[in-house]
């Protein structure tokens, strides 16, 4: 069930397209509820189809192309190393080793506090600053084992 504050903002998206094409605002409808939510469920995706009045399986097939939508529960701060190449020409396999030393987890695991899921990613758009990561909206660029403990320490 989609609260009423996930709705009026998606309302407010829906304002930005003509009115026969609201369906233009799946990717911020599931923005919005994931934002709320944490995650987007199969059945949050068919609620978002469904005030969208699209099939369910369009909504669906935007939220599993992008990697920003979550499928599943995850930690609180979702961390994303870039592994591409130019990130890998700089050094993301020990940015990742680090971090999966320092939270006890490997990629694709969440600490079991839930406070943390580390994932590798293909590519975040920032190789002039490789090795970078993500954390939730934050960009993080040139990458030193000093600055991803000061970064992770503020995360704490």
């Amino acid at each position: 069930m989609l609260s009423s504050e996930s709705l009026a903002k998606i309302d407010l998206e829906i304002g930005n397209y003509p009115a026969e094409h609201k369906e233009a605002a799946v990717m911020a409808a599931l923005r919005i509820v994931q934002e709320e939510q944490g995650w987007l469920s199969g059945e949050t995706i068919r609620d978002i189809a469904t005030y969208l009045e699209i099939p369910p399986i369009r909504a669906y097939e935007v939220a599993t192309f992008y990697s920003m939508y979550e499928l599943e529960e995850t930690g609180r701060h979702r961390i994303e190393v870039c592994t591409n190449i130019s990130c890998m020409l700089r050094g993301s396999d020990g940015v990742v080793s680090h971090i999966e030393e320092r939270l006890g987890i490997k990629v694709g695991e969440t600490t079991a506090d839930g406070r943390y899921t580390l994932r590798e990613v293909e590519c975040l758009g920032a190789c002039v600053g490789a090795p970078m990561m993500q954390v939730g909206n934050g960009y993080y660029e040139k990458l030193t084992t000093e600055s991803i403990d000061a970064i992770l320490d503020g995360l704490e």
